[in-house]
Order: C-alpha cells, then structure tokens, then sequence
C-alpha cells in the first residue's frame, strides 16, 4: 500500500525553523500549532493515507491546545504505532523539501536519521530530497516551505 503526504507552512522573521526533526539556524521559521515540522506533518499523512486512517488534522487538530508548540517526531510516534496496530510494517520512505533557503544539505543525514528511527527503518529505506523553486511562487519569495512525502506499508 502506498501513502502519499503534503505539508505546507507560512515563514516568517523571529520563527524556528524545523525540518525532518531537525531546528536548522534561519532567519525565517515556520508559523504553525505545533513546531511546524512539514517533513515530518507530510510524513504523518503519508503513514495515516497508506492505511485509510484519516490524516494529521483530525489526530491532531489545531484546535486543540495538548498540540500548541508540540515536537511533531510525537505525531510521528502516533502514525507508526497506528501502522503497526493494523498488523503492517513501513517499506520505506521518500521526502521531497521544497524551500528557498536555507540549503539543506548539511541536515539531510541527520533528517535521513530521525526518519528511520522513528520509523523502525535501515537508513538505507529513508530518503531525503530537497529543492528550491528557482525562486518562482510562494516559496521562491521565501514566503513558505513544503514537503511531499510517499511511503510503501505492507502486511507484517
């Protein structure tokens, strides 16, 4: 089975910027509920979409204030042990990040490890990807930041 996730999140100055579950030095971060964590939010409706099992916003509404600046690898932590208690195992993962600066590339490891850890994966089954938008739309003017991520779970 196959999930597919979306994430977006306005930036803004004097905001922290975290990405796959990792607070990169910006000088724009993310406005959000919780930390604003697109990798990981596309991650979560990626897991919650390959089984049918709703998506993030109704596990975690924003509405909700237990979620008010919440570390997103506990949304994370949710999706897998929903996966896991419908009797299935995550195959591997793939992200793609799009965001005009700062470059990712000194974090995609460290991103590439918090993903297959909380998702009980060799590193090699974790992929992360990032790109900028040739400074085209919302992104290109640096005004937000997104996240696809698909995701293969099978019957354990």
């Amino acid at each position: 089975m196959i999930g597919f996730g979306f994430d977006v999140h306005a930036l803004a100055p004097s905001q922290t910027l975290v990405l796959g579950g990792v607070t990169i030095p910006s000088e724009l971060g993310t406005i959000a509920h919780s930390d604003g964590d697109v990798v990981f939010h596309a991650l979560v409706d990626a897991l919650l979409g390959a089984l049918a099992l709703g998506d993030i916003g109704e596990h975690f509404p924003d509405s909700d204030v237990r979620w008010k600046g919440a570390s997103s690898d506990v949304f994370v932590a949710h999706a897998v042990d929903l996966v896991r208690a419908e009797g299935c195992s995550i195959v591997n993962v793939d992200c793609t990040l799009v965001l005009q600066a700062p470059k990712i590339l000194p974090y995609k490891q460290q991103m590439r490890e918090n993903i297959a850890r909380l998702c009980g994966l060799p590193l090699n089954r974790v992929s992360v990807k990032a790109t900028t938008s040739e400074h085209l739309g919302y992104v290109g003017r640096s005004e937000g930041v997104h996240a696809w991520v698909v995701c293969e779970v099978q019957p354990a």
